[in-house]
């Protein structure tokens, strides 16, 4: 699902769940399509006020609690004690995450491989999988780069 048809079917969301439509609400919906993955409240309030808009950081955490009760959103934990949020999707569709640890560089990612991987596994275990996220960790191209001998 693009980004804008995901604020769309948001809004929609929302409304038809009887929840009202405000300006600061939307921004926030709005915000989120535009950056996509791995966002925290921090950046969404930060792009909404560089939009010569304001949204306090409460209203920002309000609406993405909301919207995670809602399905709407998944909040994603990649380790470093901050949460983040990318737009959920109701297809399944979704992707895993590369995450530098000298610059913060969080990168999306997607591999079929992987997925097999791990329906096979879910058949070997005696677990039923629902979801699943990974994280893998280690060192962006241009850091890699820097600290590695020329």
């Amino acid at each position: 699902m693009a980004t804008a048809d995901w604020a769309l079917y948001t809004r929609r969301a929302l409304e038809r769940s009887g929840h009202r439509s405000s300006a600061p609400r939307a921004a926030v919906v709005d915000t989120l399509a535009e950056l996509g993955c791995s966002v925290t409240a921090r950046e969404i309030a930060n792009r909404v006020e560089q939009r010569g808009r304001a949204v306090g950081l409460a209203s920002v955490y309000r609406t993405l609690e909301l919207l995670e009760q809602m399905g709407l959103v998944q909040r994603v934990d990649l380790g470093e004690g901050v949460a983040r949020f990318e737009p959920a999707h109701g297809s399944g569709e979704h992707h895993h995450h590369l995450v530098c640890d000298s610059c913060g560089n969080v990168t999306a990612f997607e591999d079929a491989d992987l997925e097999r991987a791990i329906e096979r596994l879910s058949g070997r275990v005696d677990f039923a999988i629902d979801a699943h996220d990974v994280t893998l960790r280690g060192e962006c191209p241009a850091c890699h780069a820097t600290t590695s001998p020329s």
